[in-house]
């Protein structure tokens, strides 16, 4: 670490104003921290609310660290959309900017050695960039030695996410523990009660002085409306709310059967949620800039460091588990305006999801110790879907679980998957940890209960449970303060108008729109549609069963079998232009799974009175595909199928119209979407896909 004279608040103030205005002027907080990092080299939290210029604090330090011959800042930062809008703001302050994350896989080689020549300024990461093989073993060693400064932005992901969402986010003091001692750290958020700042201490060393101010907004009008059909309360005052903003949901089946209800009002809407490809990702981003939707409706992907400065609303379908979280969506509002409406719609399902994503985040002892077991058996690495052969935990669940075990030093991660042998440590199972950090769920859960059912302040209320010390009066704005609430009805034409799009029998599943490492835009699906969601009440037990046995046997007639009647039941209210010609299953290269496709598909065609073509052929060395990342994903489908086979497949002669493609679980889309491309490639024909359910 090079150190170099001091620096003097007219320099920093010259670099505020090439990122925001000639006018701008740093503030002594400001002023305080680039001065302790830069000058002091020191570490610092920094907790203040949103707008209060808190990147702007981290890129004039690593400008001027770097004018001093200091090494590339790195910044550990949790969200894409947050990654690319601070590589916009590093670029209007003349640095130089890159990202590694796991959408831009195809540019890592580039961007390395971009960093190793010393060309780029700063590096924004993902926490679990930390714990990838090939980063761990290249980069991480010389951003350790060389590193200027290191950022934890989002800081407070350290105690909501670390402990299990995202546990890589624990590794940050491993990284720590390694850089020169001289090596100035800066960890911010706008949202932190005093546990959370104790958690991020606890990770930068206890010593750590902190910078906190008040974190009051007085542009937000906060209010709750308690009603049973929130989609059509939704749908009929929507237009009601001043340009455009964000609808937030609890989950990702819920954000899509709610952007499609608003679609199917005539809204203008999108749909952003961590199934959501990073191309489609961006394309939406921009399309709330410009205003070009009334609303994004989304989970928590959409969320910390989007920069709307105009964004009219936010609203909430279900109530976040935490006061950390709600205050955290609902900063995004009215960043740059004077008013912003902030809407919360509880629903009475929200304990159960909270109380699954509880269950979801570590399993019991007796499944680790059986998950422990597998690798120590094992003669070689073991990848999640070998794991999981043995071990009852979903894919999600057990890639978590994999993921703590790894932070804990129980299991560790290679390039062929992972491992654990005698010579790893004995494991302990942190009982007490798992149930205090339950313990303060619960509490915090409670405050949001009471959020909900509260007569005094909210935003009092709210900074009060984050432990803002300046919170001392009543914000005046909220429903409560003014005793001004929203109208409860619903209009009758928006009710008619939901009710039919509810009734409308099956699923519509959104369509991949982009390639996901490459330009070009995907058209040859032109639609999805599955019978239910897997976790559904009504067919769902009925096609997980028959998903576990991969077997099924029809019921005679048709019409007496369930999964035929709801077949027909959602080709029939299908809308498309033209009906199918003709029907092919989509083979996956796993025997049961291809004869249950094979037998459904059959099923259809016979009912439809359509050609029966069969299941698409598969190249003669396919394995089943198994990567959960988009882009070897894509690499992966695009080698499954015999191109070659498709000309004697398919004959000259097959009727005109789109082709029904069949399949049975649709997960990700890509297998859908890349075997539509091959076949249109081939026949020209636009495809519909169809499964028996959806993952999610």
């Amino acid at each position: 670490m090079m150190v170099g004279s001091c620096v003097t608040r007219e320099q920093a103030t010259v670099l505020l104003k090439q990122i925001a205005s000639d006018s701008a002027q740093l503030r002594d907080d400001q002023w305080f921290a680039i001065d302790a990092l830069v000058n002091q080299r020191s570490r610092l939290v920094v907790v203040q609310r949103t707008g209060w210029g808190k990147s702007a604090v981290y890129f004039i330090a690593a400008k001027l660290l770097r004018s001093q011959g200091c090494g590339t800042t790195v910044i550990v930062s949790p969200l894409l959309a947050l990654m690319r809008n601070q590589v916009q703001a590093a670029s209007r302050a003349g640095i130089v900017a890159a990202t590694i994350n796991s959408a831009n896989v195809e540019q890592w080689e580039s961007i390395q050695s971009q960093v190793e020549a010393g060309v780029v300024n700063v590096l924004l990461i993902s926490p679990e960039r930390l714990n990838h093989p090939e980063f761990r073993a290249r980069m991480l060693p010389r951003l350790a030695s060389s590193a200027g400064m290191v950022v934890v932005d989002e800081a407070h992901c350290i105690s909501d996410w670390g402990h299990d969402f995202r546990p890589d986010y624990r590794r940050i003091r491993d990284v720590l523990a390694v850089l020169d001692p001289r090596t100035p750290v800066l960890a911010t958020t706008a949202t932190a009660n005093d546990r959370v700042v104790a958690d991020v201490r606890a990770q930068l060393g206890e010593n750590t002085p902190v910078l906190r101010g008040g974190l009051g907004r007085e542009s937000l009008f906060l209010s709750v409306v308690e009603v049973d059909d929130r989609t059509t309360w939704i749908a009929s005052h929507l237009g009601d709310f001043a340009g455009s903003g964000i609808i937030y949901c609890l989950t990702v089946a819920a954000a899509e059967d709610l952007a499609r209800a608003l679609s199917a009002a005539g809204f203008q809407v999108g749909c952003y949620t961590g199934r959501t490809e990073a191309g489609e990702r961006v394309e939406l981003e921009a399309k709330l800039l410009s205003n070009e939707v009334k609303a994004l409706v989304a989970t928590s992907a959409l969320g910390m460091g989007f920069d709307k400065p105009d964004l009219g609303f936010v609203i909430h379908h279900g109530c976040p588990s935490s006061p950390v979280s709600y205050y955290q969506h609902i900063g995004r509002a009215g960043r740059g305006t004077a008013h912003a409406q902030v809407v919360l719609l509880p629903g009475r399902e929200d304990r159960e999801i909270w109380e699954f994503f509880d269950h979801a985040s570590f399993p019991d002892e007796d499944t680790v110790r059986k998950l422990l077991a597998t690798l120590e058996s094992a003669s070689a690495p073991l990848s999640t879907p070998a794991v999981e052969k043995h071990v009852d935990l979903s894919r999600g669940r057990l890639e978590q679980a994999l993921k703590v075990l790894d932070v804990e030093g129980a299991v560790s991660r290679v390039a062929q998957g992972w491992v654990r042998d005698e010579s790893f440590p004995p494991f302990f199972y942190d009982s007490a940890r798992f149930a205090q950090l339950q313990a303060m769920r619960r509490l915090e859960q409670q405050a949001m209960m009471e959020y909900v059912h509260l007569t005094s302040c909210r935003e009092l209320f709210l900074r009060q449970q984050l432990d803002d010390a300046t919170a001392t009066s009543p914000c005046g704005r909220c429903d409560n303060c003014r005793q001004v609430f929203f109208d409860s009805s619903i209009d009758p034409s928006m009710r008619a108008l939901i009710d039919t799009h509810r009734h409308t029998p099956g699923v519509e599943i959104a369509v991949r729109k982009r390639w996901p490492e490459r330009s070009g835009a995907l058209q040859a699906l032109r639609g999805i549609r599955v019978l239910c969601r897997i976790t559904d009440l009504g067919l769902g037990p009925k096609i997980r069963e028959i998903f576990r046995e991969h077997q099924w046997e029809p019921v005679s007639p048709w019409a007496k079998d369930p999964v035929l009647s709801a077949t027909v039941n959602v080709l029939k209210n299908w809308n498309w232009d033209t009906r199918p010609s003709v029907v092919v299953g989509l083979s996956c290269a796993d025997g049961a799974r291809d004869q249950l496709v094979d037998r459904f598909a059959s099923q259809v065609a016979h009912i439809g009175r359509l050609p029966y073509l069969g299941l698409l052929p598969l190249s003669t060395a396919a394995t089943p595909v198994v990567a959960q990342n988009s882009v070897f994903r894509v690499r992966g489908l695009e080698r499954l199928w015999d191109s070659a086979a498709l000309s004697t497949f398919i004959p000259e002669d097959i009727p005109l119209g789109p082709i029904l493609l069949i399949t049975d679980q649709v997960d990700s889309g890509w297998s859908l979407t890349v075997a539509s491309e091959l076949l249109h490639e081939h026949t020209s024909r636009e495809i519909l896909g169809l499964g028996l359910a959806a993952s999610h």
